[in-house]
């Protein structure tokens, strides 16, 4: 597995619709489709994606996120930079909890908050984020899940199966 196999598969949700191709993945991620195309291939060995490589297999998706990905892809808060807002301190997480000074940020210098950096699961993913909501939300709640303490580790799971539940 590699970081954009995960973006892969939350770009796919994210699109809630199954008529996608790989190239509208590549362009929506600033990827190539070659790569799009090895990471589907990854997931689907891993039984993250079905076997016609269409549908992202939903339990095992969570499964995955919630046990597996802070010990495959760890994290650690870096340096204060300028970036844009990301695991306990972006929507949905920061609504439940009151982060105080503890601000993570994908570093990004069109940004507009400063914070702890925190290294995103791909490096284009601060240039994408601002036109998918959906996307974007999907993508803090793993942050959170990646680099959170306990409560909010529990928060984003809930948050997460609430989103995923429909896809």
């Amino acid at each position: 597995m590699r970081p954009q196999d995960i973006v892969v598969l939350i770009k796919i949700i994210s699109l809630q619709q199954a008529n996608w191709r790989n190239i509208d993945i590549a362009n929506a991620i600033l990827i190539s489709p070659s790569e799009v195309s090895e990471a589907l291939n990854r997931c689907k060995i891993a039984g993250l994606i079905d076997s016609k490589k269409r549908k992202v297999n939903i339990n095992s998706f969570l499964e995955f996120l919630i046990y597996g990905l802070k010990y495959v892809f760890p994290v650690q808060p870096g340096a204060i930079v300028k970036g844009i807002p990301t695991a306990h301190s972006a929507s949905p997480i920061k609504e439940h909890i009151s982060a105080g000074n503890d601000i993570y940020v994908w570093p990004y210098p069109k940004g507009n908050s400063r914070g702890q950096a925190i290294e995103p699961l791909y490096k284009t993913l601060p240039k994408v984020v601002e036109n998918d909501v959906f996307f974007y939300e999907l993508l803090t709640i793993i942050d959170t899940i990646r680099v959170g303490r306990v409560r909010e580790i529990e928060i984003a799971i809930e948050e997460l199966k609430k989103r995923l539940k429909n896809a």
